[in-house]
């Protein structure tokens, strides 16, 4: 079985290709994961949010990511925790996101 740490970075690999249907940018990039915490035993907890409440992806995406969490070779179960404490903003974007968006 593969350790916690090798799960993780695959998990946020897996992460990397979940994109907001109306950002060209993948959500990882963007700010939207808070957490990845993952048990000796296998299972992921993400702590994720939207980009607003009203998110017209709001059942899709953690949805997408439940699914690419799963596929992750020693993810034994998953859960998607969607929270807004803190609110998204922009300023939770990587340089490369806002870079790739034309913020930079």
């Amino acid at each position: 079985m593969a350790d916690q740490a090798t799960i993780e970075r695959e998990v946020v690999a897996a992460l990397r290709t979940c994109y907001d249907p109306e950002i060209p940018v993948d959500i990882y990039e963007l700010g939207l994961i808070y957490g990845v915490t993952v048990a000796p035993e296998g299972a992921v907890h993400v702590r994720m949010t939207l980009t607003s409440p009203n998110c017209p992806a709001a059942q899709e995406l953690p949805a997408d990511v439940e699914q690419k969490v799963r596929a992750v070779p020693g993810v034994t179960d998953t859960s998607v925790e969607i929270v807004f404490d803190p609110p998204w903003d922009s300023c939770k974007m990587s340089d490369a996101a806002k870079l790739q968006l034309g913020l930079l």
